[in-house]
């Protein structure tokens, strides 16, 4: 018995990432809120890093009450709002449905800045300090975490060859700087809810929409759309995690470790490992084509337009030309500073007014 103990004990102790003991952790009941529920990442990381890896490796010291924004009602650009309000403690959603409130945060997603995963991981985490200031300053909240969606790509309900094609179409854009891109490219930029896609694209609301491979499929998109363009037109639409500051300035220094650690290690670090075979699996569970055979069911039948090298530099031309130049004249000097130092210098970019 005793020897049963001390294993359990041993074993409670290597899974404290930060080096505190369960013992030494402050008990801790938080409510969290996380992004869309019927996607695979709420499903396979949200929902069980909060609902059970947090709770166990704490010993039971941090109990978590999980939801989603979906799951409440929310369209997800209120999460951020309601957090500061202390509604809750702990809520995901994502960056471009907030930029109305925090247009600095935009600077994170602009469409082509980091088309490849690694390069994406790179500039994500260089700017993860100045989203965390600017979570602070405009909705007094910790930032915990950031991680991607597969890569925004592009759905259509009309026969498309390319980029030239989405001229005078009315698309449907995952946020402001994927709206401008759209429009400098010659498509009609929408916004509208995610949710509200797909009967927009089988009504004929709306020509094409841009989401993650991935997302797209899990949600049905393609019943709506028949061509796949996967030109990386909406960037990551990365969904940021964060804690009110109320709530993580009644935590003690060894809880707050302790949490900060276990986010990164098992939950930032893993989706971003599965960023790239994601983006893979949503194009071939759309398409049914590619290297890969789509494990998450019946592959649906969409045609693949794949981009062209002169297209990757005609959306590179937009990219330097009017969306960059566009998100730098909507913020103060301090933020387009402090992009070229982070992302800018690991994109090898120079935003300017």
């Amino acid at each position: 018995m005793r020897a049963t103990k001390l294993l359990t004990a041993l074993g409670t102790a290597a899974l404290l990432g930060s080096g505190a003991n369960a013992a030494d952790l402050q008990s801790t009941d938080l409510s969290y809120v996380g992004s869309w529920s019927g996607l695979v990442l709420f499903k396979q990381f949200e929902k069980p890093f909060w609902g059970e890896t947090l709770p166990q490796d704490s010993g039971g010291k941090i109990k978590v009450e999980v939801s989603t924004f979906d799951q409440m009602g929310l369209k997800g650009g209120e999460v951020f709002r309601i957090l500061a309000k202390n509604v809750f403690d702990i809520g995901a959603t994502v960056a471009d449905y907030t930029v109305q409130d925090a247009p600095e945060l935009e600077g994170l997603d602009i469409p082509m800045i980091a088309p490849d995963p690694a390069l994406a991981e790179k500039a994500t985490m260089a700017y993860k300090p100045v989203v965390d200031d600017i979570l602070a300053k405009r909705f007094d909240a910790k930032v915990l975490a950031i991680v991607p969606y597969p890569v925004q790509v592009l759905f259509c309900n009309k026969e498309i060859g390319g980029l030239a094609d989405i001229k005078g179409l009315k698309v449907r854009a995952s946020g402001r700087s994927t709206a401008e891109f759209l429009t400098a490219a010659g498509a009609e930029g929408i916004t509208m809810a995610f949710s509200e896609v797909p009967g927009a694209l089988q009504r004929g609301v709306i020509d094409c929409a841009v989401t993650g491979s991935l997302s797209g499929y899990s949600a049905g998109w393609y019943e709506g759309a028949k061509v796949l363009y996967p030109l990386p037109i909406g960037g990551w639409d990365y969904v940021v995690t964060a804690m009110s500051l109320k709530k993580w300035d009644s935590m003690d220094k060894d809880t707050q470790d302790f949490l900060l650690s276990e986010v990164v290690d098992k939950l930032e670090k893993p989706v971003w490992k599965t960023a790239a075979e994601d983006s893979a699996q949503g194009i071939a569970c759309l398409t049914g084509t590619g290297d890969v055979a789509c494990k998450y069911g019946d592959a649906a039948s969409m045609a693949l337009v794949e981009p062209t090298q002169e297209e990757m530099d005609f959306a590179r031309k937009l990219l330097l030309e009017k969306s960059l130049p566009a998100w730098a004249a909507r913020v103060d000097d301090e933020w387009v500073k402090r992009w070229n130092d982070t992302i800018g210098k690991t994109v090898d970019l120079v935003a300017k007014k």
